[in-house]
């Protein structure tokens, strides 16, 4: 006799749905079980998901973090897409992920079947439950308003997928006296150069990473960033040091696709290393805050800011889609607040 049997949510309920043959039989053997129900919209039986009914129907732990076949077969089309648009690798693991997430959790319903209602059971049942952050909850709820929106049709109207609120957090900002000490932490002038770079423009650290020697513009004084986060071309600005320092690393690192290499001629040099670079850099200067390497970016906006520099290319310079991005420095800066006087010295 065919069965099946796998963890399902009813009505926010941890169940297992069991679904078989119209057999009197097993019908009979099934409505044995205490608290054993029939779903009509389901059309399946379902039991308390206990630890002895997992044992009588077979159902592994595993089955927990499965897609149906219709949920693999829809995050599949989702995945090319997102493929065919050209959305970068990190964008496509993000957004299959959150999608994949969210099919798992109603992996027992059919996809035509969901509605907003599901998408608000799901923000409460899971994530809040699990307390996930609000960032992630961001990430999840993008991907689901993306696939229900392009690529199906359903019940769900993306568009009425409310976002969580976010937290105003203030970028941390080290001060010119830290960024100085820390990059002049490194002997080997590899490390230092990355890292100055990275603050001297400030880059991302995919984008110094994915930097070519011909990206350097010696002549016009540029740096030319290409396809950086939004599939955007900048430039900025090549400090005239910073230009001294690449002359010599060039000298003697001599690389040939990437400015900066790995230990193989022709490789990326990675991302954990770049970050062990700073990682030693911080603990050199004895510093205990968390700093990574976006620091360097924040510090370099916000130095930027407080020497007068516009909003306007300050915007530019990063990267920015919109004014209001950039605008968070101008909540870190001290310029303002260093010439205010407070009432405590007037006492």
């Amino acid at each position: 006799m065919k069965w099946s049997a796998q963890p399902i949510k009813h009505r926010s309920e941890a169940r297992i749905g069991v679904i078989f043959e119209k057999d009197v039989d097993l019908i009979h053997r099934i409505k044995q079980i205490p608290d054993a129900r029939w779903s009509p919209q389901k059309k399946m039986w379902h039991i308390p998901d206990t630890r002895e009914n997992r044992e009588r129907f077979h159902i592994t732990q595993e089955q927990n973090h499965q897609l149906s076949s219709e949920g693999k077969e829809h995050l599949q089309l989702f995945i090319r897409w997102l493929s065919s648009k050209r959305y970068s690798p990190n964008t496509i693991k993000t957004y299959s992920e959150g999608l994949r997430l969210f099919l798992i959790y109603y992996r027992s319903k059919a996809i035509d079947e969901l509605t907003n209602d599901d998408v608000l059971n799901f923000n409460n049942d899971y994530i809040l439950k699990k307390k996930l952050s609000a960032s992630y909850q961001n990430q999840i709820i993008s991907a689901i308003k993306l696939y229900f929106r392009t690529v199906r049709e359903t019940k769900i109207e993306a568009d009425k997928i409310d976002r969580p609120k976010k937290s105003k957090i203030l970028p941390n900002v080290l001060s010119k006296e830290e960024v100085k000490n820390i990059l002049e932490a490194h002997a080997n002038i590899k490390h230092k150069m990355m890292l100055s770079l990275i603050y001297s423009c400030g880059l991302r650290c995919s984008e110094l990473l994915r930097l070519k020697p011909l990206d350097i513009d010696s002549k016009r004084n540029i740096v030319l960033i290409k396809q950086a986060k939004g599939k955007k071309d900048r430039i900025t600005p090549l400090s005239p040091k910073i230009l001294e320092l690449l002359r010599v690393y060039y000298q003697l690192y001599k690389p040939k696709t990437y400015l900066f290499e790995g230990q193989e001629p022709g490789s990326n040099y990675s991302v954990k290393s770049l970050q062990s670079v700073l990682k030693h850099a911080v603990q050199k200067c004895n510093i205990k805050k968390p700093v990574t390497l976006h620091w360097l970016r924040h510090s370099y906006a916000t130095h930027l800011l407080e020497s007068g520099t516009d909003l306007r290319y300050i915007q530019e310079l990063l990267g920015h889609n919109s004014s209001r991005t950039t605008e968070i420095y101008t909540h870190v800066s001290t310029k303002s607040l260093q010439h205010i006087k407070s009432p405590f010295d007037d006492l």
